[in-house]
């Protein structure tokens, strides 16, 4: 086995090659004859490319590569089409909107209930700090209350 010139090891049972250069000759089996894609692209962005189109142009129904499928002897054939993925439709837009304003809604909840805890906070260490002086004030006067007897 050689492959321009270059010796592969015996033991190889499949070379994969690709053909870089066509010479002047048809190879029978391999350049002889086109064989087309059995799919065509299922993105947005690839349709539009394929097709030449604008952002503004609609791929759902007329732009998707349809083939079709024989479902058995004096049946008619089904047509298939892959989904468009990627595709921008006002649904997509309402959603990515409504996210966004849930976000919005849960951060600004978030910020609100942080500033309630907080005052809590502070009235409570308030309170506690109340507690400890009048505590404080009646150690003190028992313990004058205790030296002056």
């Amino acid at each position: 086995k050689s492959v321009r010139g270059c010796i592969a090891s015996s033991d190889i049972q499949v070379l994969t090659l690709v053909i870089v250069k066509k010479g002047e000759g048809e190879l029978p089996g391999l350049t002889d004859s086109i064989v087309p894609r059995r799919l065509g692209p299922k993105r947005a962005t690839r349709i539009r490319s394929l097709f030449q189109l604008k952002k503004e142009d609609h791929l759902e129904k007329d732009y998707r590569v349809k083939r079709e499928v024989s479902r058995g002897e004096g049946k008619k054939p089904t047509i298939k089409m892959p989904k468009i993925q990627r595709l921008v439709t006002p649904q997509r837009l309402q959603r990515k909107r409504a996210a966004k304003a849930f976000k919005i809604k849960s951060g600004q909840k978030s910020r609100e209930e942080l500033a309630a805890y907080n005052k809590l906070k502070a009235l409570r260490a308030k309170e506690a700090k109340d507690r400890r002086a009048e505590q404080a004030s009646k150690r003190r006067s028992q313990n004058s209350a205790t030296k002056s007897s």
